[in-house]
């Protein structure tokens, strides 16, 4: 494959502050969970207690993808 990974994203860099959400799953004593934001070109991902740190953006087939894994599998 010839994706080419960019390990030098952050979050802030990638969406505004105002753009990101977490799950409704969450709750307000935090935990693991990620945020995420849609972008024009895909989805972005980030660790919602590290909000400056890195990000991860993958194009929103294969968000897509993930959630259908995700939502199906036992």
């Amino acid at each position: 494959m010839g994706v080419a990974i960019n390990t030098h994203i952050t979050a802030l860099g990638v969406a505004d502050e105002s753009s990101w959400f977490k799950s409704s799953y969450s709750n307000a004593t935090g935990g693991n969970c990620v945020e995420v934001a849609a972008l024009t070109s895909g989805i972005a991902i980030r660790d919602s207690k590290n909000k400056r740190g890195p990000a991860l953006a993958v194009p929103a087939a294969s968000w897509q993808a993930f959630l259908t894994f995700a939502t199906t599998s036992a």
